[in-house]
């Protein structure tokens, strides 16, 4: 196993770092006065504007592999993801790197008919408008995909859909314009053969945007929300992504490197934590010597250092698996990094919120914002229980014989 980085990732990360401090870090105020100031899921000014600077150096669609994007690998790609952790509220939209639209371009990539690819993809890719993947039920336990009941049928020679989905990211920005919708098609195949997905135009009639659902009280308005929808619609069947009753398969194609993704980020999201932890300890002197004196936050700043730096490796060879024998034979890993990378997150964030006192939990630091995303991401793409349960069979498979 290789983690060196070459010169193709120390040049952009260095492009990336003074990008977060000569234009993000300083931008964060802005960002929140103008989200004040506008509507409630409009985008602020001052992204587009971090946008027109990203794309000046070079720091734009490195997610993606091949032509269409950087040509970077997902270990390529891990230290600069890891960098626009740091504010995860901008740095990965102003990069054009944000969920769910970095796995939504890769669908529609690989997956969408060259008509349905070339009307959607290079919007997307521009930055020009944003989309939203619907997977998600309120009405079934979603994470068990097997559970999900929107169906899917044959209508007039395209399909219907009719269902009702939630927690489909970003669906309230007036910039959303299409969703990728998973379904069910044939309920009586294969678990693994039942499930389409197909590209739905938000302006399609029988479309009906509810509600956003918060996370912790926070809207993520400046993200599009977490939306409920409706759908009860017909499209034309060059909408289908893939083929028929294949619509699993092309969501563990998704989830792998989105996965991987939230994690390089989470790394960075709890570096920020423990730079403001440390910076503050020295500061604050409770009972005539400072924090960073105490006894017990020299036992949290050793068991942060040590979490952060066992999950970054973990990380690392998670991407290096993911290049080299694909998805598949990461499946283990990517499960790990799934379940380890929010948890040191929230423990490290919860410990500078409490090195904070009061103001840890204030609208004054980051601190409870990032807590809020990184608890959120034991849930989304999969809870903990559920990467724990596979990455445990994967493990005793191992041990059975035939």
């Amino acid at each position: 196993m290789e983690f060196a980085y070459d010169s193709t990732v120390t040049d952009l990360e260095s492009t990336a770092q003074e990008f977060l401090v000569d234009h993000v870090l300083p931008a964060e105020p802005i960002y929140a006065a103008q989200r004040r100031e506008i509507g409630a899921w409009d985008t602020p000014e001052v992204i587009e504007e971090l946008k027109l600077e990203a794309r000046r150096r070079g720091l734009w669609n490195l997610f993606l592999p091949g032509d269409r994007g950087a040509g970077l690998t997902n270990l390529q790609y891990a230290p600069i993801a890891e960098i626009s952790g740091r504010s995860p509220w901008i740095m990965p939209e102003a990069m054009n790197c944000s969920a769910p639209d970095t796995g939504n371009m890769e669908i529609l990539h690989h997956f969408a008919t060259p008509e349905v690819r070339e009307q959607w993809l290079p919007a997307l890719l521009e930055g020009k408008i944003r989309s939203v993947y619907s997977m998600t039920e309120p009405a079934v336990a979603s994470s068990d995909a097997n559970n999900i009941s929107t169906r899917i049928t044959e209508e007039n020679g395209g399909f219907r859909i009719k269902g009702r989905k939630w927690w489909s990211s970003g669906a309230m920005s007036p910039s959303c314009k299409v969703a990728i919708v998973m379904g069910l098609s044939d309920p009586d195949a294969d678990k693994h053969r039942r499930h389409s997905m197909i590209v739905v135009p938000l302006d399609t009639p029988g479309v009906n945007i509810i509600r956003s659902t918060s996370v912790f009280g926070y809207t993520d308005g400046g993200h599009g929300g977490h939306a409920e929808i409706e759908y009860d619609v017909w499209v034309p069947r060059d909408h289908l992504l893939g083929e028929l009753h294949g619509g699993f398969a092309i969501a563990q194609a998704r989830l792998g490197p989105g996965r991987i993704h939230h994690a390089m980020r989470l790394i960075g999201m709890a570096e920020r934590a423990y730079d403001l932890m440390c910076e503050r300890a020295l500061v604050r002197f409770p009972f005539g010597k400072s924090i960073a004196e105490q006894g017990v936050f020299q036992d949290w700043i050793a068991e942060a250092r040590i979490k952060i730096e066992m999950n970054r490796l973990l990380v690392l060879k998670t991407a290096w698996l993911m290049d080299t024998v694909g998805n598949r034979g990461a499946a283990v890993e990517i499960s790990a990094i799934k379940v380890s990378t929010p948890e040191m997150a929230t423990w490290v964030i919860d410990r500078a919120i409490e090195t904070f006192g009061g103001a840890g939990v204030s609208q004054d630091t980051p601190l409870a914002e990032l807590y809020s995303t990184a608890r959120m991401l034991h849930i989304a793409d999969g809870p903990d229980e559920v990467h724990k349960m596979a990455l445990a069979r994967r493990e005793l498979r191992r041990y059975k014989t035939s």
